[in-house]
């Protein structure tokens, strides 16, 4: 019996990276696992892997939750499936490299996209979570944040908006539903090996020379893997976290801890922006 047996589980985004790995190691923990993502070959490769596991189940929901009513049939067809929703992953995210510009020269619709799946998601999804999660009694909310939440680098403002919003959401609603026993917590990761972070490395560059560089600006000096965040939000999501609400958890390698690892004042350090874009972002 996994430590999620019994329990389910709604990931968004949870076709490729983070997403995907904090699906499998739910599912993997005995966990029935709702996977919600525009990218359907993807997701359904993941939910393949779920049942080679032979231990949770895994359903694919192909939606866009930065829209109502895509969040709403989220989580009807998972109550239709496996009876009511114990925690919810608000993991999707996007940060496309078109978008690493000076707020002025950044687009309106580039501006509403970001908010709408980093942040509008978040709320989307739980407020339709959440009446189904005060019938069973209580249950967990986790935001996928970002270091560039807390400290914000250049460039990057619809971005760093929206993550920044992630956590004061998390906030308030862990005060709102305290009372409900539902724990709302944030997980801020530093530079991960996913696909959206590999998306911002030049074009033709080594791969493996840009993760390792990446990887050094970490204190720990490696890069994050999908894994390192999926451990968090399971252990988030247990009973080992019960006495935790309102707050994020860093898995960033001491990024946060460095202080100035996002090219502030004094400093030459400039994570995942490409070049162009950091020079743009400086002038």
């Amino acid at each position: 019996m996994g430590e999620f047996t019994g329990k389910t589980v709604i990931v968004t985004g949870a076709a490729l990276g983070m997403g995907r790995a904090a699906a499998i190691a739910f599912a993997n923990a005995g966990a029935n696992v709702t996977l919600a993502d525009i990218n359907r070959k993807a997701a359904e490769e993941a939910v393949a892997e779920i049942k080679r596991g032979r231990k949770g189940k895994g359903l694919f929901v192909e939606a866009d939750v930065s829209k109502s009513d895509a969040c709403a049939r989220v989580v009807k067809e998972t109550v239709q499936a496996f009876g009511g929703v114990n925690v919810l992953f608000n993991n999707v995210g996007i940060q496309p490299p078109s978008s690493y510009k000076p707020a002025h020269e950044l687009s309106e619709e580039d501006w509403d996209r970001i908010i709408a799946v980093n942040l509008k998601s978040r709320f989307l999804m739980a407020k339709y979570a959440i009446p189904e999660m005060k019938k069973r009694g209580g249950g967990v909310i986790i935001n996928n944040a970002s270091v560039q939440g807390v400290q914000s680098m250049r460039g990057v403002s619809a971005y760093a908006a929206s993550k920044g919003g992630d956590l004061s959401l998390t906030r308030q609603l862990a005060l709102d539903y305290a009372a409900d026993n539902i724990r709302v917590l944030a997980v801020c990761p530093g530079a991960m090996d996913t696909p959206m972070v590999r998306a911002t490395f030049p074009k033709g560059s080594n791969l493996k020379k840009q993760l390792e560089k990446t990887g050094k600006l970490h204190p720990l000096g490696r890069i994050g893997q999908a894994e390192d965040v999926a451990n968090a939000v399971l252990f988030l999501a247990s009973e080992k976290a019960s006495f935790m609400t309102g707050s994020y958890l860093a898995v960033d390698g001491g990024l946060l801890a460095l202080g100035a690892w996002a090219g502030g004042p004094g400093s030459d350090v400039e994570v995942n922006v490409p070049p162009m874009a950091a020079k743009r972002a400086k002038r």
